[in-house]
């Protein structure tokens, strides 16, 4: 820019002006791919850091510090602390603080670094040129054109004139900048309600290390909680190394909890699904563990008065196997508003929340194991509608001998044609370089719902050594089609 360049411009033209030009060509995912991976070493500045992507896909940082800047001596000493580290670092670097995030972008881009205070936010925005709102190329030009060159000429407009030759989108950045309008940001990490951190002297690279101060951060924690009479769902742990990069471990919990030591038992076993990946570099030099999805948790009273049923033990268990095994390996029946009993539940992960409300078990028979396809088979019987009598199921033969139904069970004419889902796929991932997507081997390829089908009369029968089976039969003798028999599950 020094040499009279601007971006956008002609190389040819750019070659012209400066012989001695050196040209590459920029590789833009792998320069965003860094870029945020080095924004979230920030958030050891403020929980909220994000990438503003307004300009540009990389190269404006923006950190809510709102109840931070005190524990570093304040906005300004805070400012010159993250400007002095990055430019330690070898980076050409612009910051600035204030009352909203289009003004700090604005002062950083287009004036000296500062903290710009509450009261004299409108003289400084006034003084800058029109590109400080974040507007286009051809907007820019357009103004240089009416002779409007700073943000106090185009406020002096009426805003229906500039709404109308320039759109909604003008306005918008004015009162963002201005702070009429609220303008958010979508943090990179996630949200943490409660944290607490671990600054270390010297850095440490041994899981075990980490695994002895997330414990001693979990006890931490829990006092922090249990101070405000909260429990969380979502852990979450930060490593902050010293090359400027975060690794990050999430898990939730299938209750609100405070305890540590289960806490810190479930990081230990997330820890052993690592493996390979875990890579400290040149060290961790600093811990965090946040708490999220904080909501109000009593205290328990454990005493001879306590009532113990065994559900959070079963809770502790699904969460001690799903940190270890993954989410997704672990899953739980939930039941659906279905008349169809292969349709009537599903498979969900045990730490998954349900999307709906919750559906009351039906108060009937039914077998302890049940087809997700029923298989047909050949029935005989005394009479067309009587109990059967013989059933033949894989070429081999059944003697029935007791028999109780029918239950008629009607056909879901208003359900559209769709698969039964048993397991709830995955979300696919993007491949890597030379990798072949795989589909995940427990989601099967079940038949689609007839919504015309015909009803069923389910019967449970017992053969001769005592085996109980659950059949029935679509259709109705005396109609056009042939009423065909098929076996549907086993009772214990």
């Amino acid at each position: 820019m020094r040499e009279g360049l601007r971006i956008g411009q002609n190389l040819a033209d750019a070659r012209a002006i400066w012989p001695d030009l050196v040209v590459q060509e920029i590789n833009r995912p792998l320069l965003r791919d860094a870029f945020e991976t080095f924004a979230d070493w920030h958030s050891n500045a403020s929980p909220m850091v994000a990438v503003l992507q307004d300009a540009n896909e990389f190269g404006d940082l923006v950190l809510d510090i709102t109840g931070v800047s005190h524990l570093f001596g304040g906005e300004g000493a805070m400012l010159r602390l993250l400007l002095k580290r990055l430019r330690d670092l070898g980076y050409t670097v612009a910051g600035a603080i204030a009352p909203t995030i289009g003004a700090a972008w604005a002062v950083s881009h287009f004036a000296r670094s500062q903290v710009v205070r509450p009261e004299a936010l409108d003289d400084i925005l006034d003084a800058l040129p029109v590109g400080a709102l974040r507007l286009t190329e051809s907007q820019i030009a357009t103004f240089t054109q009416m002779g409007l060159t700073s943000i106090s000429q185009v406020r002096q407009r009426s805003r229906k004139q500039l709404q109308a030759r320039f759109g909604s989108v003008l306005l918008l950045r004015m009162d963002q900048a201005y702070g009429h309008v609220e303008e958010r940001m979508t943090p990179r990490l996630p949200q943490a309600d409660h944290h607490v951190d671990r600054r270390l002297a010297d850095p440490i690279s041994l899981m075990d290390d980490v695994l002895l101060i997330t414990h001693d951060l979990a006890v931490q924690l829990s006092y922090l909680l249990e101070a405000e009479g909260l429990g969380a769902q979502g852990f979450h742990l930060f490593l902050y190394r010293v090359d400027h990069k975060v690794m990050t471990l999430s898990l939730n919990a299938a209750r609100l909890t405070r305890d540590p030591h289960h806490i810190s038992e479930l990081f230990r076993h997330r820890a052993q699904r690592l493996a390979g990946d875990y890579d400290a570099g040149f060290g961790i030099d600093m811990v965090r563990l946040a708490a999220g999805s904080v909501e109000r948790l009593d205290p328990v009273q454990e005493g001879a008065f306590s009532l113990d049923s065994g559900l959070e033990d079963i809770d502790r268990l699904n969460d001690r196997l799903s940190s270890r095994l993954g989410v997704t390996a672990v899953l739980q029946t939930e039941l659906v508003a279905s008349h169809l009993p292969e349709r009537a539940a599903r498979l969900v992960p045990a730490l998954g929340r349900s999307s709906g409300q919750p559906v009351a078990a039906p108060l009937l028979q039914r077998p302890l194991r049940l087809l997700p396809v029923p298989e047909p088979v050949a029935m005989t019987a005394e009479v067309p509608d009587g109990l059967p009598a013989l059933m033949i199921w894989r070429r081999q033969t059944y003697r029935l001998v007791k028999g109780q139904g029918p239950e008629r069970l009607g056909g879901e004419w208003w359900r559209q044609a769709s698969r039964l889902k048993l397991v709830e796929p995955p979300r696919p991932k993007p491949p890597e370089p030379g990798e072949t997507v795989k589909p995940p081997p427990y989601v099967p390829d079940l038949p689609l719902l007839d919504p015309g089908s015909e009803s069923r009369d389910y019967f449970a029968v017992e053969d001769q050594e005592g085996r109980r089976f659950w059949v029935f039969r679509q259709g109705l003798y005396g109609s056009a089609r042939e009423p065909r028999w098929y076996l549907h599950g086993f009772f214990s």
